[in-house]
């Protein structure tokens, strides 16, 4: 899979398209149990930077796309490079697709819309999906697999990190493809303990923070008796 990174101040879009596509994929795999894209279907709601590359990484699995985006220019530029099919506002998160990728406004998934999706996953790029956390176990509770916005598209914020760190574009790549084991992680923890998606993710970062937190200061009291 191509992947090139630009500098993060800017633009940190490929690495966010490229860590949702591979938490897409993650998902894919858990719920479908299938390990190739060819022929699925994925609705994307925002066809702009984040969500025409992901539509292009998409496309270039063999993905079959529908797309909506309030920019004219977005959708005939998806329909005319990538042949995706374009579709109504309104329709969008309905459609009769495997997946539904939000890519643009947040607060998407609500008492409104879930009881109208179709697709078995909602994997996107957008910020605070779920307009309230009731969402989370409404969901699941539908039989979605909903793959938690902040450890989807937490892409963009690890090339931030990397970019003012100075590293490689190998090494910002290496961390971002890792994005797929943390959600395989929380679907695992969610299917174990019969939790939300969500609600899994919110805790392993807990923990993740906490350990890291620890491990530094273990290192500054080393440095301290040390010095």
């Amino acid at each position: 899979m191509p992947f090139s990174l630009t500098l993060a101040v800017s633009d940190p879009s490929p690495a966010t398209a490229y860590g949702t596509f591979i938490g897409l994929k993650a998902a894919v795999k858990h719920k479908l149990g299938r390990d190739d894209l060819n022929g699925l279907k994925v609705a994307i709601q925002g066809i702009g930077n984040v969500g025409f590359r992901l539509a292009r990484h998409l496309k270039d699995a063999g993905a079959d796309l529908w797309v909506y985006d309030i920019h004219d220019d977005n959708m005939r530029r998806a329909v005319d490079q990538l042949g995706a099919k374009p579709a109504a506002a309104e329709d969008i998160l309905s459609l009769p697709v495997d997946v539904v990728a939000p890519c643009a406004m947040g607060a998407v998934l609500n008492d409104d819309s879930i009881p109208q999706l179709k697709a078995r996953i909602v994997a996107g790029a957008a910020n605070n999906l779920l307009e309230h956390p009731e969402h989370d176990a409404m969901l699941q509770d539908r039989g979605v697999l909903y793959a938690p916005d902040f450890a989807i598209n937490a892409g963009g914020i690890i090339d931030v990190f990397y970019e003012r760190a100075g590293a490689t574009p190998e090494t910002v790549r290496a961390h971002v493809d890792t994005i797929g084991d943390t959600l395989t992680e929380i679907f695992n923890r969610s299917d174990r303990s019969g939790r939300p998606t969500g609600e899994i993710a919110n805790e392993l970062a807990e923990e993740r923070f906490k350990k890291h937190t620890a491990g530094a200061g273990q290192a500054s009291e080393r440095l301290a008796r040390t010095g």
